[in-house]
């Protein structure tokens, strides 16, 4: 009887293990490139071969991107992002197909995502982007490797197993929920987070010491001033960082088209001005 039970247990615990493995989906993430101005190409091998980027490019771990003197590029990492055939470019409110009768039609907010911008003379490496489905919650493994130049990036609010990883030549930075900046020489400034969690940075001095300290929201850090701890934003450097993350940051809003009774997916990129995205 007792063999019976342990056998049974074995079955039981092994269809639960089955069941909760069947629940995760593992998918690899891409890069989907929403804006490109100036200058700006891509590598899928290392660095060897460019190619010229252009908006809707999806850009799968391994690859690298680098703007050009003038190139400014907008990237969403995460799931797969299709660009449709039409190029309309709506408002946040725009008239709906029967505006006589029922006004104006509405953009509701509904996901925010996870954007990078490139400024001019940066390089950008998608080192890794994972992402497990486990039915219940989205949990993301991401990894981008800075060796040239600068980003600002909006992090959405992760899950608790989640991490979001920005390697530079002399360090690393560990975020969450958060708007930033980061240098590749490891200047680093905080606007805004969602979680109060601010930035941790870890970066080796020319010494060999390794620094780690955490530079929490409305804080700048500029190793080049000799280290030390981070100190406030000035109101200037404020001002700045709002208008920069006013157009870096990326909200899916339904669009809702009564006269052909469909939904589709409208990411604002600038002054909520931006193109028609269909997550895949």
């Amino acid at each position: 009887m007792k063999k019976l039970q342990k056998i049974f247990i074995a079955v039981m615990c092994g269809a639960v293990a089955a069941m909760t493995a069947s629940a995760q989906t593992t998918s690899q993430g891409v890069g989907t490139v929403i804006r490109v101005e100036g200058i700006a190409s891509y590598s899928l091998d290392g660095g060897k071969n460019w190619i010229p980027l252009v908006a809707g490019e999806h850009l799968p771990p391994g690859s690298q991107i680098h703007t050009g003197y003038n190139g400014i590029v907008d990237v969403i990492l995460g799931k797969a992002i299709a660009l449709p055939q039409a190029d309309w470019r709506p408002d946040r409110i725009s008239p709906a197909a029967d505006s006589p009768v029922r006004g104006l039609v509405s953009y509701k907010p509904s996901a925010e995502q996870n954007v990078v911008r490139l400024v001019p003379d940066s390089t950008l490496a998608i080192d890794k982007l994972t992402i497990i489905d486990t039915g219940a919650d989205s949990v993301g493994d991401t990894e981008i490797n800075l060796t040239q130049g600068k980003i600002f990036a909006s992090v959405k609010k992760l899950s608790g197993a989640s991490q979001y990883i920005v390697k530079i030549p002399t360090g690393v930075a560990g975020v969450r929920g958060t708007l930033f900046s980061i240098s590749v020489d490891g200047y680093t400034a905080v606007f805004e987070s969602h979680q109060n969690s601010g930035l941790v940075l870890s970066l080796t001095t020319p010494s060999g010491v390794t620094q780690t300290l955490l530079i929490a929201p409305g804080f700048q850090f500029n190793p080049a001033g000799g280290g030390g701890s981070p100190v406030n934003l000035t109101p200037q450097d404020m001002q700045v960082l709002q208008k920069i993350f006013a157009a870096v940051r990326t909200i899916y809003q339904q669009v809702v088209d009564f006269s052909f009774d469909h939904t589709g997916n409208y990411v604002s990129t600038t002054r909520g001005g931006g193109i028609i995205l269909t997550p895949k």
